[in-house]
């Protein structure tokens, strides 16, 4: 590669880009390559990826497994700063729903020693969203009567941005109205669960416009946490690295939160002259305290996932590289449980801390009736004389 000229080489990237070929890759990029990926990409695609690893697995990578997509280049041109512009345009298909895809694209290349060092994507991201489909920061599986619902910005900390405020409403959305659900679990890609709403976001809108936008942010936001605590369907919560802000609501929809030993938790809003979101108000001073909460909110202390067990704001700890295994076994176990009552004990349980001893015993009474004509109440309660295990349909 020592003496390759950077058209030559630009034109061996597409080539191997086509093809899958990482060996060429290897060849081609440079040891400190630095990929910059659109801001707006569908899926937490766009950003800064330093190394070519990093590019291959969250650059390249990532858009191999959302998008039978390629780059085909229509012009090279050489800058006046020894850059090329390379022109062109991507065209394929998403693949969650075949939706077509052909955005035009720029890309700005740096080549340094008979490599390429660096690479800068422009591209029409409004077309990758639309071929993308529904979802374009979170991916959403249902297999098994579970619905694994992934936060996917991995590169900023899975922060919570509009687009992912939307996805999640939508999300939620789908799995409410899908009578095949029978338990959920939500987890992070990447190191952290989540970081919160995205600051850069807030830093990089106009002063005068943000309170707007963060009114349309939260709102889908919150709606998806009213549609998650509102299911008959338990919720587990798997989480990694760090939790935080307005993430925690995320936390709160759970029934079972399974946390990796050295995960943290903080609220942060103090430390930006904010307030708070994410029913971090509502569900805080009813899980540690009205005193604990106070201090975590105005002292603005950062939790160790210890604290966090301790305080009751986690279900259990593991060591970090079991924690989807165990949220994901609990997930199953739970899909195969009589879900009709398991979404009656979720509101009860919610409800008790506004209603009267008399109310809820009433709620009770009027619910254990109700689940009583279930045919899940019937199985098992037969499974019971029978001595054997119960196996309960969800209805």
């Amino acid at each position: 590669m020592e003496n390759g000229k950077p058209a030559e080489l630009a034109r061996m990237l597409y080539a191997a880009l086509a093809a899958g070929d990482r060996d060429q890759l290897d060849r081609l990029l440079h040891p400190e390559f630095v990929g910059r990926t659109a801001e707006g990409m569908p899926f937490g695609i766009g950003g800064r990826h330093e190394g070519p690893m990093a590019m291959r697995r969250n650059g390249w990578g990532a858009i191999a497994r959302h998008f039978e997509a390629r780059a085909e280049p229509e012009q090279v041109l050489d800058l006046a700063d020894g850059r090329l512009l390379v022109t062109g345009r991507y065209r394929g298909r998403g693949k969650r729903n075949g939706g077509p895809l052909d955005a035009a694209f720029a890309h700005l290349i740096t080549v340094e020693a008979g490599q390429i060092r660096a690479l800068e994507q422009f591209t029409d991201t409004a077309r990758w969203c639309e071929a993308a489909g529904p979802l374009r920061t979170v991916s959403l599986g249902i297999a098994g009567g579970v619905a694994t619902l992934r936060l996917n910005r991995p590169d900023q900390g899975n922060a919570i941005n509009p687009y992912m405020a939307a996805d999640l409403l939508e999300a939620a959305t789908l799995i409410a109205e899908d009578s095949t659900v029978r338990a959920v679990l939500i987890a992070g890609d990447g190191p952290n669960f989540t970081v919160g709403g995205d600051l850069a976001v807030f830093a990089g809108t106009e002063r005068e416009k943000l309170p707007d936008r963060l009114r349309r942010m939260i709102d889908s936001y919150h709606l998806a946490i009213e549609r998650l605590t509102g299911l008959d369907a338990p919720v587990v919560a798997a989480v990694r690295g760090g939790a935080g802000g307005g993430g925690l609501g995320l936390l709160y929809a759970a029934d079972i939160v399974v946390a990796a030993d050295d995960a943290r938790f903080a609220l942060g809003y103090g430390a930006l002259g904010l307030t708070a979101d994410g029913g971090n108000t509502w569900f805080l001073p009813r899980m540690v305290g009205m005193r604990r909460a106070q201090e975590l909110f105005l002292l603005n202390r950062r939790l160790t996932a210890q604290e966090a067990l301790q305080l009751g704001l986690v279900s259990r700890l593991v060591a970090s590289d079991a924690v989807e295994a165990e949220a994901a076994g609990l997930a199953a176990k739970l899909a195969t449980g009589p879900t009709l009552a398991y979404g009656a004990i979720r509101r009860m349980l919610r409800q008790s801390f506004e209603t009267s001893l008399s109310d809820q015993l009433d709620a009770e009474k009027e619910s254990i009736v109700a689940a009583s004509r279930s045919d899940d109440a019937g199985e098992g309660i037969a499974a019971f004389m029978a001595k054997r295990r119960p196996e309960f349909q969800g209805r």
